[in-house]
C-alpha cells in the first residue's frame, strides 16, 4: 500500500492554512450580521434629507424663496417664531460637505437646498405650538357646528347633532 502522507508532501499543491483563531471568526460572524442589520432597502433619493437635530430640537426646511424672489417676510416670520438657522459648521461631521449651502449674503454658510434654508427648532416649542393650532381648530369647529344649530330653527327640517365620523361598508345591505 503506498504512503498517503508522502504523496501529499510531493504534489504541487499550496501549502495548507492554519486554522483561524476563534475570536477572528466570531468578529466576522458579528460583523456580517452588523452589515445585514444595516441595510435598508433602495429607495429614491430625496433632496430635502436633513441630517439628524441635536437632542431637544427639529429639523425643519424654511421657505427663502418663490420663483427666483426672496420670500423675506416668510424666513423672518420664522425666525420670530423661535426657528434657528442652521450652519453647515453646527452639523456633525459627516454632513458638512454633503450638503449644499449658501455662498455668499445674509445668510452666508447656512444649509439651503432649492429655495429652502435648514432651520432647527426647540421641541417643547413645537409641541406647545401644534397645541395651539389643535385648540384653535377645535374652536373653529365647535363655531360652525353652533352657528348650524342656531340656523336650524326651522320645526320641519331639524339637522340633528353633527356626526363627526364615517363608515365604509363594501357591497349591499
Amino acid at each position: 500500500m503506498p504512503d498517503i502522507s508522502s504523496d501529499r508532501a510531493s504534489s504541487p499543491r499550496a501549502p495548507v492554512q492554519q486554522a483561524a483563531p476563534a475570536a477572528a471568526v466570531d468578529r466576522s460572524a458579528r460583523e456580517a450580521r452588523e452589515q445585514t442589520a444595516r441595510r435598508r432597502p433602495w429607495t429614491p433619493p430625496s433632496r430635502l434629507d436633513a441630517p439628524p437635530a441635536p437632542p431637544g430640537f427639529i429639523h425643519r426646511w424654511i421657505r427663502a424663496e418663490v420663483n427666483g424672489f426672496d420670500d423675506k417676510q416668510h424666513v423672518y416670520g420664522r425666525l420670530r417664531e423661535g426657528y434657528e438657522l442652521v450652519r453647515a459648521e453646527e452639523l456633525p461631521p459627516e454632513y458638512r460637505d454633503s450638503l449644499p449651502t449658501i455662498d455668499q449674503g445674509r445668510h452666508a454658510g447656512v444649509v439651503a437646498v432649492g429655495g429652502l434654508l435648514l432651520a432647527r427648532f426647540p421641541e417643547e416649542n413645537a409641541a406647545e405650538r401644534t397645541a395651539y393650532y389643535q385648540k384653535r381648530a377645535r374652536e373653529q369647529l365647535s363655531s360652525v357646528d353652533n352657528d348650524m344649530m342656531r340656523e336650524n330653527s326651522h320645526h320641519n327640517m331639524r339637522i340633528q347633532q353633527p356626526e363627526r365620523t364615517s363608515r365604509v361598508t363594501f357591497g349591499a345591505r
